[in-house]
């Protein structure tokens, strides 16, 4: 394996989010504390505790989901898309890395993103509310898994985008609505039979409910069926990422 030309590629894509901390982690950090002021202390005084746990720490897991979700897919799109419109991402595919090592160059420095700013939230949200953190392994495992997922998803964008409008699709019409109807605000046991159904179509609800049991050992799907879930869709994303490499799709003239 070409590590040199692996951590080329990595140490650059950090070097780049330093530069503009205040969009890729201040932003973030702001925008989740007025959720937390929102959510967990304007209403969640008003409200009930949901399984034996108050409001206010329930939303904690959601809420880092919520936002690690969003950064590892516009971190990692926007990675790979960045040299497609430079045009540097030819001396990249010329250059002696296999498509792996191009991948996880882009991907690690996306997951590395992510998980600074997941853990700093982490952080903050002991200024708003109590946390408990019953299973740390299974907290972390979540965690990792979830950024690589959604940074391998971001990779995908990014080579299929062929304009910066068509980055913001996905996240904004898709991922988005999905995750805050994943559980990231409420138990999905708090929905109708009907919707309960309906939400075990979205693929989100899996990771939200394994890594808020993690916290709290309150969980809407069971822990197996999460981390297969989020197993499957990694492979997926590798399988896609492989293919578009293999055939040069939208990465060569």
């Amino acid at each position: 394996m070409n590590l040199r030309g692996l951590l080329a590629i990595y140490i650059y894509e950090m070097r780049r989010a330093f530069r503009t901390v205040g969009q890729s982690i201040i932003s973030p950090v702001i925008s989740t504390s007025l959720y937390f002021v929102v959510f967990g202390s304007a209403i969640g005084s008003r409200m009930d505790e949901v399984g034996g746990v108050s409001y206010g720490s329930f939303i904690v897991p959601g809420l880092i989901m919520l936002s690690v979700l969003t950064q590892s897919t516009s971190n990692g799109s926007f990675s790979i898309f960045f040299p497609k419109f430079t045009g540097t991402i030819y001396e990249i595919l010329s250059a002696p890395l296999s498509f792996l090592e191009i991948t996880i160059g882009y991907v690690g420095a996306s997951m590395s993103k992510s998980m600074i700013l997941g853990i700093i939230i982490f952080i903050t949200a002991h200024f708003f509310v109590s946390i408990e953190l019953l299973h740390p392994f299974w907290a972390l495992l979540f965690f990792i898994l979830t950024c690589l997922s959604f940074s391998l998803l971001g990779f995908v964008i990014g080579i299929w985008a062929d304009g910066f409008e068509k980055i913001q699709i996905v996240p904004m019409l898709i991922l988005t609505p999905l995750t805050f109807l994943g559980g990231s605000f409420y138990s999905i046991s708090m929905l109708p039979p009907f919707w309960q159904k309906v939400s075990m179509f979205n693929p989100i609800v899996y990771l939200i409910s394994g890594f808020r049991w993690s916290f709290y050992g309150k969980a809407d799907v069971s822990l197996s069926i999460s981390l297969t879930v989020i197993c499957v869709f990694i492979c997926i994303c590798l399988a896609i990422v492989w293919r578009m490499f293999a055939t040069g799709y939208k990465l060569k003239a």
